[in-house]
């Protein structure tokens, strides 16, 4: 029955304007008609069981538009930040869907389904390389989420890459069906490192996903490219502290955490499923991490990467 209802859930979307119906979504997301934009707020609100409590503006006509309102900030004291400075936090409020060790290159999506680091991280096989046998974790956000990604521990901005794709949903249907989803997806590849080495976080886009933006270079999506894009912020110093604001979504979508070999093992051993908000605790350091480690299994030179697949139409 499960098989059923995925087929059904899925298979509209080989066949559907994906790209079309986002920016549509972008648009309709910015109307300011006062009665337009509370009245599908309220609606909304309703169908998700969107927690307004937490707003830090409860009252949803201050809101420009329905875009404003789905990015809201929250209240100070809603997301405290797990101040141990050992302790990686999640960058987002929503359903950590799998925890996994890297195997060698391959990341398991779901049962029978995997994808490279290679195709993930947009071709770049020297960086990939890097978090072979390393650790990953996947957080899905709901329409009801709390809509703004943070730092999930310190960190200083090395660059960052969007890879054009497509814009599959990314719900656990989707998840189970389509090979390759979060490789295939557009997406931010964000390079940060600190005292400890390198991490990557991947925001992922998805269909009706409005917009993906981040504080320092403002609004990345829509319009959508056909090809990848690169900022090198290297020689900038920008850094951020656990905690910081870095980007936001529109809608639901996917947050990516990646680190090398020995790194942050806890990172791919938390429960399935586990529902996280922003600033409670993940993962913690191993006592015993003091040196940045890397690590390159024996048979690397082995592999043959598969490369980054671009799809740009529907």
């Amino acid at each position: 029955m499960t098989k059923l209802i995925d087929f059904f859930k899925v298979a509209p979307q080989y066949f559907i304007p994906k790209h079309f119906l986002s920016s549509a979504m972008h648009w309709f997301m910015q109307i300011e008609t006062p009665w337009i934009k509370n009245n599908v707020i309220k609606l909304l609100i309703k169908i998700y069981g969107i927690n307004l409590q937490e707003a830090a503006d409860e009252n949803i006509e201050n809101y420009a538009h329905f875009n404003a309102f789905f990015t809201r900030a929250l209240k100070a004291d809603a997301r405290p930040i797990d101040n141990d400075v050992n302790v990686w936090v999640s960058p987002a409020d929503g359903l950590l869907s799998q925890s996994t060790s890297i195997n060698d290159n391959k990341i398991i999506q779901a049962k029978h389904h995997d994808y490279t680091l290679e195709a993930l991280l947009g071709g770049d096989i020297s960086y990939a390389k890097q978090f072979y046998n390393g650790d990953a974790a996947v957080i899905y956000l709901s329409p009801k989420d709390y809509h703004r990604v943070h730092m999930p521990t310190d960190g200083k901005l090395v660059s960052m890459t969007y890879v054009p794709g497509d814009l599959f949903a990314v719900n656990p249907a989707t998840v189970r069906n389509v090979e390759g989803l979060f490789a295939r997806n557009e997406r931010l590849i964000i390079r940060f490192e600190n005292e400890y080495g390198i991490y990557c976080l991947i925001m992922v886009g998805a269909i009706f996903v409005g917009s993906m933006e981040t504080v320092w270079a403002g609004k990345i999506t829509p319009e959508y490219e056909p090809v990848l894009a690169h900022w090198d912020y290297s020689e900038q110093n920008l850094a951020f502290d656990k905690g910081d604001e870095i980007g936001r979504f529109n809608m639901g979508s996917t947050v990516i955490l990646l680190t090398p070999y020995n790194q942050l093992p806890e990172l791919g051993q938390i429960a399935a499923n586990t529902h996280v908000k922003m600033g409670e605790k993940i993962a913690q350091i191993p006592h015993s991490t003091s040196i940045p480690q890397t690590h390159e299994p024996s048979k690397a030179d082995t592999l043959n990467p598969i490369e980054a697949t671009v799809y740009t139409e529907d």
